[in-house]
Parts: structure tokens; sequence; C-alpha cells
């Protein structure tokens, strides 16, 4: 009795961890849906990307309504950031920690301009992410996760403000 009590405790235990693995390998979280998983990286990389482009105006501009813009920015993305990355770790949602290529070769490309060629540049990137921004941020303001929702409806005046300033400036700069 005492040999037939092995096998069958060792079977139980592989059962265990291979549906473990199988919950792990489909990217199993029970507290948040894809889409509030989306949200969650596309918002990290999108204040990651606002940060980067943001110090490159900092130094590139001479401008000072972009580098106010570009200073609030930083400020204000660094908070969401932050905000957003806690809210990763607590729905245990992987979403890393990087640019995507294109904008990474915009920032790229940045780096290369000075002054009101730059500052053009510089804001139409700002105009035309924040817009997407805004879209993101609105629709996750109804994601079924009360953490997603709060986070991005207290967010999202802040993503229109930046495109309301964005805006202005780029029609100052024509």
């Amino acid at each position: 009795m005492k040999h037939s009590i092995i096998p069958v405790f060792g079977l139980v235990t592989l059962l265990f961890v291979t549906a473990c693995n199988n919950r792990h390998a489909k990217n199993y979280n029970p507290t948040v849906d894809e889409a509030g998983a989306l949200f969650i990286k596309n918002g990290i990389e999108g204040s990651i990307t606002e940060i980067k482009a943001s110090g490159t105006a900092i130094t590139n501009s001479n401008n000072q309504r972009v580098i106010a813009l570009a200073k609030m920015m930083i400020d204000d993305h660094t908070t969401a950031e932050d905000k957003l990355k806690k809210i990763e770790k607590e729905k245990q949602v992987l979403a890393g920690d990087t640019v995507n290529a294109e904008h990474q070769l915009l920032i790229e490309d940045l780096s290369k301009k000075t002054g009101a060629a730059f500052d053009k540049d510089y804001v139409q990137m700002m105009v035309n992410d924040h817009t997407v921004a805004v879209k993101l941020f609105t629709d996750a303001s109804h994601n079924t996760d009360s953490d997603i929702s709060k986070f991005a409806g207290a967010t999202l005046p802040v993503i229109k403000m930046h495109l309301d300033s964005a805006k202005a400036i780029l029609l100052s700069l024509k």
C-alpha cells in the first residue's frame, strides 16, 4: 500500500504543476482583462516616450513655451507612470518599460534637430501622441477593473490639457 501512494502522489503533483504552468503560459491573470493589461502596457510605454522626448526638448529648444510644455510633460508623465506601475504590480501585469521602435526613431530624429525645426516636430509629436492617449484613457475609464477605470478617469483631464496646450503652441509656431 505504501508503494502505491508514492506514484499517485507524484502524479497529482505533476498534474498540479502542469495546470499552474498552463495558466502562466497563457498569461493567466484573474484580475485584469486583456483591455486592461493592454492599457497598462500602452500607458507606461506612452509615458516613457513623452518623458524621453521632453528631455530632448529641454536641451534642444530655445522656445520658452516649448520648454515649459516639456517640463510639464516630464512632471505629469512621471507621476502617471509611477501610479500606473503600481497598478501594474498589483494586477500582476508584465508591461515592460521600453519605447516602441516607431517612437524610438522619432526621438532619435528629434535629438538631431534644434531651434524652430525641433520645436515644430516635438510639439507635433505631442499633439499626435496625446490624441491617441485621449482615446486610450477614455476607453480605459470604462474598464471593468475599478483601479484601471479610476486611474484613467482621473488622468484623462490632464491628458486633454496636454493636448490642448500642445495644439495652442503648435498654432503659434506656424
